[in-house]
């Protein structure tokens, strides 16, 4: 039986990711009604990967003979001014998850929750790879700027983006 301040603490989480993922896809519906269908496609297959963060610690939990629960959200913001407005606001909200997934290990630290521990390493690493991967594509965005062609060509780069969801990794 997992821990109970551990399994709050996993349910917490769980909450922020499914956010996670509703975000994304206000952010995607946004986009493609601007034009960016590129970008779209990119926040939609992003917003599956978040539900399937928020499903591994579902898993997980349930697994461990804890109790994996749902709770009412909050609606996501839906309104931007830009595409960079957009990995902007996305690039808080990954160090935001970050700073989550660093206070849950922290939680099982303190809890004494070795398993739990090893299993969160994933998660830890997956946001070093995030902020990295948003990072990047704001920092090109910026230096384009107003320019409509290298926004197309973002765009474009975006559309090809490969994000492999996987609950099991």
């Amino acid at each position: 039986m997992i821990n109970l301040k551990v399994q709050s603490a996993i349910n917490d989480q769980i909450r922020k990711e499914e956010y996670s993922s509703r975000l994304y896809i206000a952010m995607a519906i946004w986009c493609e009604q601007k034009g960016y269908p590129g970008a779209a496609k990119f926040l939609f297959s992003h917003a599956e990967e978040e539900r399937m963060h928020m499903l591994k610690l579902v898993h997980y939990l349930n697994d461990r003979g804890g109790k994996a629960q749902l709770v009412d959200i909050e609606q996501p913001n839906s309104e931007f001014t830009s595409l960079q407005d957009v990995f902007e606001k996305v690039m808080e909200h990954e160090k935001f998850i970050t700073e989550a997934i660093n206070s849950l290990y922290e939680v099982t630290v303190h809890e004494k929750d070795y398993t739990t521990m090893n299993f969160l390493q994933w998660y830890i690493t997956e946001q070093l790879e995030e902020e990295s991967l948003f990072n990047t594509i704001l920092d090109k965005i910026k230096l384009v700027g107003d320019d409509k062609a290298g926004m197309f060509h973002i765009d474009k780069e975006l559309e090809g983006m490969k994000i492999v969801p996987d609950a099991t990794a």
